[in-house]
């Protein structure tokens, strides 16, 4: 998948071409960057510095995985990747909580909903639709596995645009990161239908 960007807010900046496509492994140094700067400038509206520098260690991490399974994408905007987050149909739900023995295990797309995951925009690129282009590309690409449903851990600074992109809250927990250190969490979910 490699698409130019056009319209409804997703114009480069500065004549600089908006890229959709997948990630590769050797885009991995610059997500890792660009998730932990999103995590640092994005949680302490809605965190404490003490979860913010917890977040930044647990949840902006690369899980190769899904570069390997082809389900993340990157927005690449003149080499620069200011936009990323993806799919599993993979069990592992979010990566701050650690490992657990079924993480790599395949969903039953009858049964189980695909994993939304790892969504992250630079903070000066937020508020342009980068993130729900991800998210339809994400829905698209689980429907035409087969999934019905999709499932994420939001953190509170993403909660809007699911909520906005047709996500439920089904429940708010507190996620405990390996360094003891929790943060508030909410499960959610939708169809893969269209949005509305």
């Amino acid at each position: 998948m490699e698409q130019a960007a056009h319209g409804g807010g997703l114009a480069g900046r500065a004549g600089r071409q908006l890229m959709l496509r997948v990630a590769t492994r050797a885009d991995i140094p610059r997500i890792a960057a660009l998730a932990e700067r999103s995590v640092l400038d994005l949680f302490p509206r809605f965190y404490d510095a003490e979860q913010t520098a917890s977040a930044a260690v647990h949840i902006a991490q690369v899980d190769p995985q899904l570069i390997d399974d082809g389900t993340y994408y990157v927005y690449d905007a003149g080499g620069e990747i200011v936009a990323c987050g993806g799919w599993s149909r993979r069990a592992k739900l979010f990566t701050g909580r650690g490992s657990r023995a079924d993480d790599k295990r395949l969903l039953d797309p009858r049964t189980e909903s695909a994993r939304i995951r790892a969504m992250f925009v630079r903070s000066d690129w937020t508020r342009r639709g980068l993130g729900r282009a991800i998210l339809e590309a994400s829905r698209k690409a689980a429907a035409d596995e087969g999934f019905r449903t999709l499932i994420l851990m939001a953190t509170l600074p993403g909660e809007p645009l699911y909520r906005a992109y047709g996500f439920r809250e089904l429940e708010r927990s507190v996620i405990t990161m390996p360094d003891g250190v929790r943060i508030e969490g909410v499960l959610m979910d939708r169809s893969v239908d269209p949005p509305s």
